[in-house]
């Protein structure tokens, strides 16, 4: 999972109406229910199905962390489909997202202007479509980089073009991520 990937999963957290289950036991009865069979639950959690009993009966508490991340994780992964569902399509339809991130902008200019690369601090907000795009493009499983570039397009013209009323030649190239961060 990439920097972006990461940043959009963040975003989705965020716009939760009721917190997780809390308890490993409640977390993972709520699994179980998800996906039917502690055979199931094991495989996604990276334990056996007599352990995945046990956390559900109460036996064993304190899983060990790597073991209680991945649970967290698998659970986040599927609360509240719907109201993350909504605000996605709302974000692609109507809002749009707010990118905020330090990293290095790269630039293909016309001769006479600098190319060199600089770090800048940026919080720009993207139309729909732009958010239309990246949402589409995580759906079907694609990289880091395909995800990059969309959105280094949108601050491209956003930024960078202010809207295509200014530095109409101007490529830009967004890499070395320091932090990156979505609202929506």
């Amino acid at each position: 999972m990439g920097d972006i990937d990461e940043a959009l999963e963040r975003a989705d957290h965020e716009g939760f109406t009721r917190n997780p289950p809390r308890s490993i036991q409640a977390r993972v009865t709520f699994l179980l229910k998800q996906l039917k069979s502690a055979k199931a639950v094991a495989q996604e959690i990276g334990v056996t199905a007599d352990s995945v009993n046990r956390y559900r009966r109460g036996a064993r508490k304190n899983p060990p962390k790597e073991v209680a991340d991945r649970i967290d994780a698998a659970v986040r992964a599927r609360w509240q489909p719907r109201v993350r569902r909504r605000r996605r399509e709302q974000a692609a339809a109507t809002t749009g997202i707010t990118v905020e991130t330090r990293a290095r902008f790269g630039y293909t200019a016309p001769v006479g202007s600098t190319d060199d690369g600089r770090v800048r601090r940026l919080t720009v907000h993207l139309p729909p479509a732009y958010a239309d795009r990246l949402f589409e493009a995580q759906r079907e499983g694609a990289d880091d980089r395909l995800l990059r570039g969309i959105v280094a397009e949108g601050l491209q013209e956003i930024y960078f073009k202010d809207g295509g009323r200014r530095a109409q030649d101007l490529e830009v190239e967004f890499t070395d991520i320091d932090y990156f961060d979505v609202s929506f």
